[in-house]
Parts: C-alpha cells; structure tokens; sequence
C-alpha cells in the first residue's frame, strides 16, 4: 500500500527516482496525483503499477512517526516484527512477514549492506536523522536482487538534492539523557545536485540486559553515534548524468558482559558509496552503470577479549531499461564481492563471488498489469541458483485492483554456517522458497486499503542443530545444517484514510510461521501483531497517538521459553509556531508497560522527547 502524499510529498518522491542510481528517468506525468517507486522494479514506476505489495515512508511519514530511530520506525509497519538485545545501540533483527532476518535484503541509496558472516544488517548504526525515504517491499525480489529476498527487500534513501537550495537544522533531548542534533543542506544549480547532511546522537541509556541473563550487569549501557551522508551528481550532456551517493556511519555502544567492572561496547562503523552514471541512449532505452562499496565493521571490547570482523561487499551493475510503448523490457548483469577478515577467528577471513544476470519484461495493457522475471546467480561458493517470478494484476475498477503473483527465493549460509570452527559446515547449502500470494489493493485519493494473503515454502532451512548429522568429531556441540522445513503463511491487513482535520491508519497482521520439521513456532515472532494510529492536524498544531499490538512469541526453537503479548501506547504532538520553525514532543510507552522483544534483554519505558526543528526553502 502507498499512501496519498501531499505536492510537495510527491515532488520530494520524484526527485528521489531521478537521482537514485537504481532509478529508470520515466516518471508519472503528474507527479502530485501519484508517487513513485524504485526498489520493486530497479526503475521509477508508478507506485499504482507496481504488483509487489510495499509502504512507502516519506520524509513526512518518517518526522510525524514519533520514532526515535530506524528499528523502532520499521517496528510500527505493516508485515514487520523486530527483536533487539536492549537499547537502540544494540544489535537489532528485523522480521519481515515472519521470515528470518537473515532473509531481507537491505539497501541503503541502491548500494546493499550486511554482514557477510551474521548475514543481517546493522541497524542500530543506521541514522534515522539522515532518512529521507524509506521503501519495504514484501515478498521474494530475488529475480532483482539475487540471495537473502526471501521476506522482501527494505532501501533507504538518504537525503537528496534536486529542487531549490535548502537548509535544515534540529536539536533534541529527553529521557536517558538523549541528546541530538543535525544539519543537512541541499539543492542544485545548473547541472548540479547536491546534498549533505550532519547527524550526532548520544544517549545514556538503561542496562541492556535483566537478572537472569548470563551477561547480566546493572550499569546504564549507552551509544554515541556520528554520521554523515551526501550526495553529488552532475549532468554532463543532455540525458547524461554521472555521480556519487555515500554514507558513513560510527557508532559506539556499550553492552553487557558480566559482573565486571570493565565497561564493555562494540565500536561499529557503518560506510558505503556508489559511483553510478546514467545515460539516455535513446528516447527508450536508458543504460546504468554502477560501482558501490559497503564496509560493516565491528570490534568488541570486554574485560576477556578483543575481537574484530570486517565485512567488504563490492558490487558492480550494469543495467538497460527499453520501453517499448507502455512496457519495459529490462536486463541487469551484477556482480557481488563479498571478503571478510577476522581477527579472533581466522576461518572466517575468506571470501567468495557471485556473478548474475537477470532478465525481465513489465507489461501494461488498458486494465491488465502484469510481470515476468528470472534471474541466474553463479557463486564461487555455492554454484548456480536461478529464480524466476510471475506477476499479475487487473484493475476491476479506476480504484480497485486485485494481483496475485508467485515467485522463487533462496537464501545463501553466512559465513558463520560456514566456516565457523566447531559449528559452520562448508558443504551447507542456501535455503529455498517458495512463495504465492493474492492481493486485493483499494484506493480512492482519500481511503486506502490492502489485503494480502501469502503461503511461502521454505527448504533446506538452515538450522543450529544438537547433533551434527556430518563431521561429528570437530562438532561435538551440533552444527549448523540444511535440515528443516518452515512455511511462512499469513493476512496481511492495512488501511489509511482522510477524515476532515482527522487522519486514520492501521494494519493488522495474522500469521503462522511454523518451523514445519519440528511443528514449532519460529522463535521471536508473533501469530498475531497490528499498529493503529490517529492523528488530528488543526493549522500549525499536530497532534496523534499510535497504538503497537503483539502476540506472545517463543525465544527458543522448542517453545519453552514464551515472550509474553505486548500492547504499547505512543503520543506525539507538534507546533509550526513559525514559517520556518517547529516545536516537537514525542512520549513514547507512555503506560510504561514492561516487556521483552528478547528473552532477558531490557526494552525502554516510559520515554519523553523534546524538538526543535529549523528549516528554510
């Protein structure tokens, strides 16, 4: 579901599809009647013409969320659960439709991140304040995007120059002692795009985890976090465009490690670029190339130990987007790098290649929507994979459309199920998936609805296992192994609509992520879980309260140790008390309800946050 944005909204969305290396230079005649959308297709669509199901957040969405950082903004959308191992410096998992978080793929300005040896994103190092727009697509996008699309794929665009020269500015502080504070600048002139934003966060934090834990320790455990993004791209001819997008991230966070008096914290860093040019061959045919970079570094620091992983992912694209009338015949040839050096572990300091080339076809006819794609991926280490999918949709009236499409995934063993002494096992294979769903989308310029059931079939899941079915004598304590089944089948719900000064949202989600082996429900997530909110605009005044619902989840794969239901409270407000400023309040949990997202591991209270924002245009 894409939400009804405002002109100025849309043109905020347009300029992001022009600017983005993975985005087609087509666009929406009236970019204030319709928003666009990259990640599902790697070009700008139409959001009305993309099949796959998705949100959109927009700089709006994003400001009006009261969220205080990236994992609890994704914890209040529609298909996603999270768990997190205290405060927002810890490290995070994000659910999406009841998969694995090691089963998303995700991409910061086109340019994929992750470790290779946990294969998941680091979050926590990711700076909400830098975030212009987010995009989630659910479902298998492994035809555009090669292992781990299994739940679906999340890109984050940072901030973008392509309209009038503009300045912001905000600080901030509330509970824990939070303290931020930002600036971006951003704009073009002549064949110039620019954009630069500044963020420093600080906060001192709760102890991260509760009696009980092995780690337990009752000191506060914090973060401190500086990042920067920026963008520079320059039109060198007419329908010729090259430039570069980067963002570097340092986070530090403390954890617990024990009784000990020493203060324990993982030093983080977060960076990625992208060179990339565009070239508009002919009025239809448009040619991309593109170099990125992502670094996830890590080092951990406790009163025992000392230890270091490096993750490096180099990939290069080269993609050609024809139109042929209403259609789009596209193909993509990419190449993955994936090396990692350890400095405890040195089984891990290796690395592996993947080459890929994908091919596919978009077609448009009167009411009928529909797509066709496949894609082949060659690695060094696990050999040839292909993935196809299928897609179509019908609009049964100017408002309504129903789709439904189906579509292969797999996921590649991180390196850790790899070459981890005493648990990784070379041969381990990549899971599989299969999935089908249907869908039903309303939309009527002020209501909008999705309904969307889905059934993904996984195998070969990878799973810890107490008995090592191979290499028994260098596993003595089990092994990671392709021996389990899971499906992951669910409603998908979601509403928005425009009532007078009273906006109205809410999704609800209903699932069964079964570990189909075992009959057991998959660890840290919910059968059931639903966000409501409402929000009443009155001139400069803004005012909401949102509502988090879960069900009880199991943090263990036997189902013996349950993560109790949870319903939270958020209220927010703010107040335009002139042109160019705004004053901001957030309380979040404000029934400072108790409860755990990891078995033993602290959550936030009750929290109060204080804002002032500047901006000029």
């Amino acid at each position: 579901m894409t939400f009804t944005v405002s002109r100025r909204a849309a043109l905020s969305s347009l300029a992001f599809a022009m600017t983005s290396p993975l985005a087609f230079a087509d666009s929406p005649a009236d970019p204030a009647l319709s928003s666009v959308l990259v990640t599902a297709t790697r070009s700008a669509t139409a959001a009305a013409d993309v099949l796959s199901d998705h949100v959109t957040l927009s700089a709006d969405d994003i400001a009006r969320s009261g969220a205080g950082n990236i994992v609890d903004l994704l914890q209040k959308q529609r298909g996603i659960e999270v768990a997190r191992n205290g405060g927002p410096g810890t490290s995070a998992s994000v659910f999406l439709r009841g998969g694995d978080a090691r089963q998303t793929v995700v991409l910061v300005d086109g340019v994929r991140i992750g470790s290779s040896t946990t294969g998941v994103a680091n979050w926590s190092a990711l700076p909400l304040a830098n975030i212009e727009r987010i995009e989630i697509v659910y479902g298998p996008l492994a035809t555009m995007y090669g292992a781990d699309a299994i739940g679906g794929v999340v890109q984050v665009f940072t901030r973008r120059g392509a309209l009038a020269p503009a300045l912001s500015a905000a600080i901030g502080a509330g509970s824990e002692r939070a303290r931020n504070a930002d600036a971006a600048i951003s704009g073009s002139s002549g064949p110039l795009s620019y954009a630069l934003a500044l963020v420093r966060e600080q906060d001192d934090g709760f102890s991260a985890t509760k009696p009980g834990n092995f780690s337990y320790n009752p000191d506060n455990d914090g973060y401190r976090k500086t990042s920067a993004s920026g963008q520079l791209a320059a039109s060198v001819a007419p329908g010729h465009e090259i430039g570069l997008l980067f963002l570097v991230s340092d986070l530090d966070a403390q954890y617990d490690a024990g009784a000990a008096s020493f203060d324990a914290r993982s030093e983080q860093k977060q960076n990625s670029l992208a060179l990339f040019s565009r070239h508009q061959v002919l009025p239809n045919w448009q040619l991309r190339f593109q170099a990125a970079r992502a670094d996830d570094k890590a080092a951990n620091l406790s009163a025992t130990s000392t230890s270091r992983i490096d993750t490096r992912l180099n990939t290069y694209s080269a993609q050609s987007d024809l139109a042929l009338g209403s259609d789009l015949l596209q193909f993509l040839l990419e190449r993955r790098e994936e090396d990692v050096v350890s400095s405890s572990t040195a089984a891990l300091s290796t690395g592996r290649t993947t080459n890929a080339a994908a091919l596919s076809y978009s077609l448009k006819r009167g009411a009928h929507l529909a797509t066709a794609s496949a894609r082949l991926d060659d690695s060094s280490q696990y050999g040839s994979k292909s993935t196809g999918a299928l897609s179509y949709g019908y609009r049964i009236t100017r408002g309504l459309r129903a789709s439904a499409s189906v579509g292969t995934s797999f996921r590649a063993p991180t390196f850790n199920e790899l070459y981890y002494p005493g648990y990784g096992v070379a041969s381990n294979r990549p899971e599989q998936g299969r999935n089908a769903e249907a869908s039903l989308v309303w939309n009527s310029g002020a209501t909008e609805a999705t309904a969307v059931y889905y059934r993904n079939r996984l195998t070969d899941l990878l799973v810890s296992t107490a008995v090592c079915p191979v290499e028994p004598a260098t596993h003595a304590y089990g092994c990671a192994y392709n021996v389990n089944k899971a499906t992951l089948s669910g409603l998908s719900l979601g509403a928005r609509t425009q009532l007078g000064d009273v906006a109205l949202a809410g999704s609800i989600d209903l699932q069964d992520p079964q570990d189909d082996t075992t009959g057991k429900q998959l660890v840290r997530r919910a059968k059931k879980h639903a966000n409501f909110s409402v929000e009443y605009s009155a001139g400069a005044f803004v005012a909401g309260a949102g509502v988090q619902l879960s069900g009880k989840r199991f943090d263990d794969v036997a189902n013996t140790r349950t993560l109790g239901g949870y319903g939270l409270l958020n209220l927010y407000g703010s107040y335009r008390f002139a042109p160019d400023w705004r004053a901001e309040i957030r309380w979040n949990n404000a029934t400072d309800k108790q409860y755990e997202l990891a078995r033993t591991y602290a959550t936030a209270g009750a929290q109060v946050y204080l804002g002032l924002r500047y901006g000029i245009k």
